[in-house]
């Protein structure tokens, strides 16, 4: 069926889109699933193929803009400003974040792919053994001695008095 080998060819950037919009990946997740299916029922009135790539952003792109509109609004416009949580600001998850990146950088190739498998992927050490086509043994040293790597990284200590683990910071 030429829908299923489109959505097969196409998953990864389909799924990048759906989670650019939403920024969550359980969100993007319903969002792709949603806009898959709006798509699949449309498929046979849709005369140029070409044209799906865009057809499927667009519909992506409305659903997320009307689930958005049907939010209810907890948060109400007040003249005080909220309590800050001791010293951190807003802008600390981002530039932590920045900061993990470059010392995964630094990481050796397969243990920085290790680790991108683990904590931002959610893939167990079976799977990563065989994605990486390594032993299971391999992917347990390696996430095992990358960590170390992490926690000995001079540009990652200021959150060592505050025993965050690497799996906090990047969740």
């Amino acid at each position: 069926m030429e829908f299923t080998a489109y959505v097969q060819e196409r998953r990864a950037s389909l799924y990048a889109t759906a989670y650019h919009l939403t920024g969550d990946r359980f969100e993007a997740e319903d969002l792709l699933q949603s806009a898959l299916f709006s798509t699949y029922r449309a498929w046979d009135r849709i005369s140029d193929k070409a044209a799906v790539g865009g057809y499927l952003r667009r519909t992506m792109t409305n659903l997320h803009i009307s689930a958005w509109r049907r939010r209810k609004l907890n948060e109400y416009p007040t003249e005080e400003l909220p309590e800050t949580a001791g010293d951190h600001d807003a802008m600390r998850g981002t530039e932590l974040r920045a900061v993990l990146w470059q010392a995964l950088a630094r990481l050796p190739e397969l243990q920085r792919t290790m680790l991108v498998l683990r904590y931002y992927e959610g893939r167990t050490d079976p799977e990563i053994a065989d994605i990486l086509n390594i032993s299971v043994g391999t992917v347990k040293s390696g996430i095992w001695r990358s960590l170390r790597r992490l926690r000995e990284d001079e540009a990652l200590s200021f959150g060592r008095d505050e025993e965050e683990s690497f799996g906090e910071l990047v969740a």
